[in-house]
């Protein structure tokens, strides 16, 4: 074995200081991000004599000159005194505001020191002092925002470094960075820091969900791509359900991630090292070994001069943890590598995935604009995880009438929709993380697969069979009808295709089926239009349109009909309510939203709240009858919220001009107002009291 000063050997440096595990929780109560994690990495790296091969270094704090670029001198001022004594009693009010965040005495030292190592390692590297590091920090950084911290992140590590090489440090000759972020979660903070700056190249492949999954909202769709000069620099990849595995991640790397770097050739690699997608990880619901990191790193090796940062983001089970930063740490010293195989391939979802991306991209890096072969396509797919129907007589599993019962997907005993931090997650003996709410008193959990073994349900006696729900919707027909700015097709598309019109301010992930509604027509209907809410992630400023529940023959609002798939519908009801959230939180489901069965109490009722979308703002859906013998369906609010904002507990506000205009061109070309009429007919529907 080479010694550490052999100049043969690659000079790796690892950073740990316990001083970053002082950022606990304040009452000492159990969460997944805990001081635990970085100290059983440590551990383990110990045990395998690896720190006696690296460069081993201690925390440095980050300077707030080196932070400010990236973070608002609010939230600067924020994380560097919320540990001091005049906030004692203020932590616990000052952390509800935002989501999934915790803070104690030691969090704004942790903070500082995180930020700081993940500059300091990542300098030495671009200065050519170490070929590569790993950097064992935390709290972890990747969906910090500039302005606040959110998903157990305080600051941005990861965007602070690269900052810092760009911008601070020109003399080293760092022109083009890659960010890499496989942690399983979106890495929506980094994205937006960078997302007009072709300087960097970020790269994040996620669970999805069609938008429902942590953190929620379409920044982690594969349409966000960039903007103006970072057009094309933007790159993400959503998985569309949880249990992906190696197989999908490596067919991921080849077809997507190394042929836009080897165009790119950056100077330097930063990877925000989540390894939450790992097996038996009780956060993730991903299927990723030691192994697969370890060939992920290992085809990254090859760019860059090997020149590679990781710093570590999530992660929540020690052993899984524990194991892979060790398969990556061998990697980097270019050691004998773990034994592993691959014997599945990727699901079905995955190619899509692929293929969509490779579409979305094509006009940026033509590398990405030759065709897959089809039997690559076909004949190296697996289908996706089969759904299963739990039935549940527990009192204590939901909250829910008796005989309910609840859908989970094979992939994933734990969906992180609600905040990260409501999770109550314990360890047994094995050091195996357990979501101690998940599974029934009494019970044992079972594995459903060799390959996934995190992959969990209650015993077979309560399995039931259940047709993947897609396949069948996707064979049943019904209308649509938009009265607010889906009135205009291209705009409706949006949900359908993916992508925004002019004056929205974000894109749309679309449907699984992007096929465009078979027929469009137009009729009116006995409901009051009216606008309300003062504020949407896609429209800006202003209200948006609602249907009052209630049908009053007096009163006429106007409804472009689109014939589409159930399928489609759904995939646009989720939507609609995944993009209309206050303060930026999102809940929904994969699963769907109205099926066959419900149709009929939608029919019966003539309308149907929708529980799994209670948080959202189209949770109602109306039946407006039958046209061709289709049901037409609609979506608006609650008969609760009409009284609110009547009230005035909620805001009632008249449309901006990029929304207002929308309406209009939807009115005007659907040939069924001139344009002075359709502006009439809105300011109309604005200036009426409810």
């Amino acid at each position: 074995m080479a010694a550490l000063d052999d100049p043969r050997r690659r000079r790796v440096g690892l950073l740990y200081d316990e001083r970053m595990c002082r950022h606990a929780t304040p009452d000492g109560e159990s969460h997944p991000e805990n001081p635990e994690r970085i100290r059983t990495i440590w551990r383990k790296l110990e045990s395998e004599g690896i720190p006696q091969r690296c460069v081993v270094m201690s925390a440095k704090e980050a300077e707030d000159k080196y932070i400010a670029p990236v973070h608002a001198q609010s939230h600067i001022k924020l994380i560097r005194n919320i540990s001091s004594k005049e906030f004692d009693s203020q932590r616990l009010r000052i952390a509800s505001k935002f989501n999934s965040i915790y803070f104690n005495k030691g969090s704004s030292e942790a903070a500082y020191l995180a930020a700081g190592s993940v500059v300091e390692v990542s300098e030495k590297v671009a200065k050519g002092d170490l070929d590569s590091a790993i950097a064992l920090v935390r709290p972890p950084g990747h969906h910090a925002e500039s302005d606040e911290a959110m998903g157990f992140c305080l600051f941005n590590n990861v965007a602070i470094a690269a900052n810092f090489l760009l911008n601070e440090r020109p003399e080293l000759g760092i022109r083009k960075i890659l960010i890499v972020d496989w942690d399983v979660h979106h890495g929506n903070g980094t994205q937006n820091m960078f997302y007009k700056d072709p300087r960097v190249l970020f790269f994040s492949v996620h669970r999805f969900d069609f938008g429902s999954f942590y953190p929620a909202g379409d920044d982690g769709s594969y349409c966000m791509v960039g903007e103006g000069p970072g057009a094309g620099y933007n790159i993400n990849i959503p998985w569309e359900h949880g249990q992906c595995g190696d197989a999908d991640y490596l067919a991921v790397w080849d077809h997507v991630l190394l042929p836009v770097v080897e165009s790119y050739n950056p100077d330097i690699i930063l990877i925000s090292a989540g390894f939450d997608a790992a097996v038996r990880d009780p956060l993730g619901g991903c299927c990723v070994t030691p192994y697969g990191y370890s060939l992920m790193l290992k085809k990254l090796m090859g760019f860059a001069r090997g020149k590679i940062v990781m710093a570590l983001e999530g992660g929540y089970n020690l052993n899984s943890i524990a194991n892979s930063v060790l398969a990556c740490a061998k990697v980097l010293l270019e050691e004998k590598p773990i034994v592993g195989s691959i014997e599945v391939q990727p699901f079905e979802s995955t190619w899509r995935v692929i293929q969509e991306v490779r579409h979305e991209l094509k006009t940026f890096w033509p590398a990405l604009a030759v065709e897959l072969l089809q039997k690559v396509l076909v004949s190296n797919s697996r289908p996706c995880p089969v759904k299963l129907n739990l039935s549940s007589s527990s009192e204590s599993d939901v909250e829910s009438d008796v005989g309910a019962s609840s859908s989970i997907y094979s992939s994933n005993f734990v969906e992180i929709i609600e905040p990260l931090s409501k999770l109550n997650i314990v360890e047994d003996n094995q050091g195996q993380a357990i979501v101690s709410n998940q599974i029934p008193s009494g019970q044992n959990p079972i594995v459903l697969s060799d390959e996934c073994p995190n992959a969990q349900a209650l015993p077979d006696n309560n399995v039931h069979a259940c047709i993947p729900w897609r396949s069948v919707l996707s064979n049943i027909e019904v209308w649509y009808g938009s009265y607010g700015s889906n009135m205009w097709k291209p705009r409706f598309l949006c949900y359908i295709e993916g992508g925004k019109v002019e004056g929205m301010n974000k894109p749309c992930p679309g449907s699984r089926d992007k096929s465009s509604p078979k027929v469009v027509i137009w009729k009116t209907v006995p409901h009051r239009l009216f606008f309300a809410r003062s504020h949407t992630r896609t429209w800006g400023e202003g209200g948006v349109a609602f249907l009052h529940p209630e049908s009053n023959k007096n009163e006429k609002a106007y409804m472009c009909m689109y014939r589409i798939t159930l399928e489609q519908f759904n995939d646009v009801l989720f939507q609609e309510n995944n993009l209309h959230q206050e303060n930026g939180k999102s809940q929904g489901a994969i699963e769907p939203l109205l099926d066959l069965s419900e149709i009929g109490i939608v029919a019966q009722n003539k309308s149907l709240p929708l529980e799994a979308l209670k948080a959202g703002w189209y949770s109602n859906v109306l039946y407006l009858g039958k046209e061709d013998n289709l049901p037409i369906l609609t979506m608006t609010c609650l008969f609760s919220e009409v009284e609110r904002f009547k009230s005035g507990e909620l805001p009632v506000t008249g449309p901006s001009n990029n929304y207002m205009n929308t309406l209009v061109r939807g009115l005007v070309e659907g040939k069924q107002l001139t344009r002075e009429k359709a502006i009439a007919y809105i300011n109309d529907a604005a200036g009426r009291g409810l």
